[in-house]
C-alpha cells in the first residue's frame, strides 16, 4: 500500500480541523516511512543470507508498525470503521446435506430494530420458524424420536402418538415420515385449521377431540398416551410409541445441546448496529412455556456459560406458571379454567401457557426433571430470574406492529415472546442484549391469531400499532 494511500485513508477518518495539518505531516511521514521499508527489508535480506535464524531479528513490518504507533500517538487514534451491512449480499451456500433432518438446527438471530431503538437495547429473536417443519418444535421431534429409536422403545415402521396443540404435531409428522415412521396425533377441536392441514400433508392420522381439563381421560395428551397402549397390545412392542412431550426430558435436551449453544455462538457476534455496551455476550433470555423444555434447556446452558445472564419466563394469560415463579404457588383461582373459552388456558395464543408443572418446567425451577421429583422439593436453585404477564391484547397489538414496522409475520407464541422480550429490555435499560425466540411465523395462525373476525369478536382489535411507540400498547 502506498504513503498516499494511507494517508487518504487517514484523512477520511478524521473529522477534526486539525486533518488538513495531519495530512500534510502524514505525508511526510509516509514518506519516510517507505525509505525506512526500503532500509529495513534489504537489512532483512542481508541478515537472512548471513545467518537463518532470524527471528529475533527487526522486519520491514515491525518498522511500518512502528510508525503507525507514532502517528496515532500525533494524531489520536482513528475510528473503527462501522462494520458493513449485509443486507443483499450473497454468501457462499452450504454444501449440500444428506436429509431434511441435517436442516434442522442453526437458524440465524435477527435484530428487532423497532423494539431496540424503542429500548435502548438489542431486542434479538432466534428465528426458529425457519426450521423445515417450520418451527422450534423441529429440535424437540428430533430428539425424541431419534432417542426413542436408539432404545428400542421405538421402531422403524412403528406409530408416533402425540397430543398437541399443534407445533409439535407438524414437526413430528415430518421428523416420524424422515425416520421411517408413522404419527397418530391428537389434538383439540378448536386449534387453527391450518396446523391439522399440515399434519395430514404429511401422511400423520389426526384424531380432534373437544378441548377438557388436563385431569379428564379424553384430555389429547391422556388420549395419545391410550393410543400408543393400545397400538403395542395390539401389534407389538416398539409399534406403538408415546411421545410425551411435556414430561420426557429430551425436550429439554433438545435446548441444551442445541438451542443453547448456538445462541452462545451467534451472541459472540456483533452486529453492525448493535447499542450494546455490556462487557458479556448477553445480559438477559426470555420466553414462554408450553412444555417447558425451551426455556429450562436454554436457560441451563447460558447460565452454565454466564451464571450472571438474567433468564425470565413469560406467561400468557390462564396460565399459572407466573404465579409458580413470582409466588411459588402454581395454581390461583384467578385462571379458574374456561371463563372466557373453551380452550382451558383462557387464551387465543396457542403452543404456550399450561396449569401444571412438567418434568420439563420443573428443571427450571432448579428440580431434577423427574416425576418422582416434582413431588418434593426443589434440588438447585431456580434458574429464572423472574416473570412477565402476557394478556391476549398485547400478544395481539404486537404481531401487528413488528409486521409493519420490521416486516415480521409471526405467530402468537412468538408475539408473546417478544412482548417479554420488550418488557425486559426495557425494565435493564439501555446498552444490553436480551434474546428470545420466535417459535413459528404467521402461516400457521391465519385462520385464528391473525384473523381480523376472529380477533375482533373477542373484543381485540388492534388499533394502536401504527404508533411510534410500542410502549404505547404494553402494561407495565
Amino acid at each position: 500500500m502506498s504513503g498516499a494511500t494511507v494517508v487518504g485513508q487517514m484523512g477520511e477518518r478524521h473529522e477534526s480541523r486539525a486533518a488538513t495539518t495531519a495530512l500534510l505531516v502524514g505525508t511526510a511521514v509516509a514518506s519516510a516511512a517507505a525509505g525506512a521499508w526500503l532500509v529495513a527489508s534489504s537489512a532483512d535480506r542481508r541478515r537472512a543470507s548471513a545467518d537463518t535464524s532470524v527471528a529475533e531479528a527487526p522486519t520491514a513490518a515491525s518498522h511500518i508498525r512502528s510508525i503507525a504507533r507514532a502517528l496515532c500517538d500525533l494524531f489520536g487514534a482513528c475510528p473503527p470503521p462501522h462494520a458493513p451491512s449485509t443486507r443483499g449480499v450473497h454468501f457462499p451456500p452450504p454444501p449440500p446435506m444428506p436429509d431434511v433432518l441435517a436442516s434442522i438446527g442453526n437458524p440465524p438471530m435477527i435484530r428487532v430494530n423497532s423494539l431496540s431503538d424503542a429500548t435502548g437495547c438489542d431486542v434479538m429473536i432466534k428465528c426458529e420458524f425457519a426450521n423445515p417443519g417450520g418451527s422450534v418444535k423441529d429440535r424437540v421431534a428430533l430428539r425424541i424420536l431419534t432417542e426413542a429409536l436408539e432404545s428400542g422403545e421405538l421402531i422403524r415402521g412403528g406409530t408416533v402418538t402425540e397430543g398437541t396443540a399443534g407445533s409439535t404435531g407438524v414437526s413430528l409428522a415430518m421428523v416420524a415420515r424422515a425416520l421411517g415412521c408413522n404419527a397418530h396425533l391428537i389434538l383439540p377441536d378448536d386449534a387453527a385449521t391450518e396446523k391439522p392441514r399440515l399434519m395430514e400433508s404429511y401422511g400423520a392420522t389426526c384424531e380432534r377431540v373437544r378441548p377438557v381439563s388436563i385431569t379428564h381421560q379424553d384430555h389429547f395428551v391422556n388420549v395419545a398416551r391410550r393410543r400408543a397402549g393400545e397400538m403395542c397390545e395390539l401389534d407389538g412392542d416398539g409399534l406403538g410409541y408415546f411421545a410425551n412431550q411435556f414430561e420426557n426430558t429430551a425436550n429439554y435436551r433438545a435446548h441444551l445441546e442445541g438451542t443453547g449453544p448456538e445462541i452462545w455462538r451467534q451472541c459472540g457476534e456483533a452486529t453492525s448496529n448493535s447499542v450494546s455496551t455490556s462487557d458479556r455476550r448477553m445480559d438477559a433470555f426470555v420466553c414462554a412455556c408450553g412444555t417447558g423444555g425451551t426455556l429450562s434447556g436454554i436457560a441451563s446452558y447460558l447460565k452454565r456459560k454466564d451464571p450472571l445472564i438474567e433468564c425470565h419466563l413469560v406467561d400468557p394469560q390462564g396460565s399459572s406458571l407466573y404465579n409458580k415463579v413470582t409466588r411459588g404457588v402454581l395454581y390461583n383461582a384467578v385462571e379458574a379454567e374456561g371463563k372466557r373459552l373453551k380452550n382451558p388456558f383462557d387464551t387465543i395464543t396457542e403452543g404456550v401457557g399450561i396449569n401444571r408443572l412438567t418434568c420439563n418446567f420443573h428443571i427450571a425451577i432448579g428440580g431434577d426433571g423427574t416425576e418422582e421429583g416434582k413431588g418434593g422439593g426443589n434440588e438447585g436453585p431456580s434458574l429464572l430470574s423472574g416473570a412477565f404477564r402476557c394478556d391476549d391484547r398485547e400478544a395481539v397489538e404486537m404481531s401487528r406492529y413488528l409486521a409493519r414496522r420490521d416486516g415480521l409475520f409471526l405467530g402468537s407464541s412468538s408475539c408473546v415472546n417478544i412482548v417479554g422480550a420488550a418488557k425486559l429490555a426495557r425494565r435493564l435499560g439501555p446498552g444490553h442484549r436480551v434474546v428470545t425466540i420466535a417459535c413459528d411465523s404467521g402461516v400457521r395462525h391465519l385462520s385464528k391469531f391473525w384473523s381480523a373476525e376472529y380477533v375482533e369478536k373477542h373484543g381485540l382489535k388492534p388499533e394502536k400499532y401504527v404508533r411510534d411507540d410500542p410502549f404505547d400498547f404494553l402494561d407495565e
